[in-house]
């Protein structure tokens, strides 16, 4: 894994979290849910890739 999608995925969450936030304090607690599960949409759309690979690798190392 690298450190620059360990670095994106903080900030996505850092992001989220601050637009949950904001939205909570408006009094728009529906949209900060949306914000929230947008926010966990694009870290999986992150991590499905790397998964891929650690499958891929697992599955070089032990013949299924």
């Amino acid at each position: 894994m690298d450190l620059t999608l360990i670095i994106r995925i903080a900030s996505v969450g850092l992001i989220v979290a601050i637009l949950q936030q904001i939205l909570a304090k408006i009094g728009r607690e529906e949209y900060g849910m949306l914000v929230v599960l947008a926010g966990i949409v694009v870290i999986l759309m992150m991590l499905i890739p790397e998964l891929l690979r650690l499958l891929e690798t697992v599955q070089s190392v032990l013949p299924i």
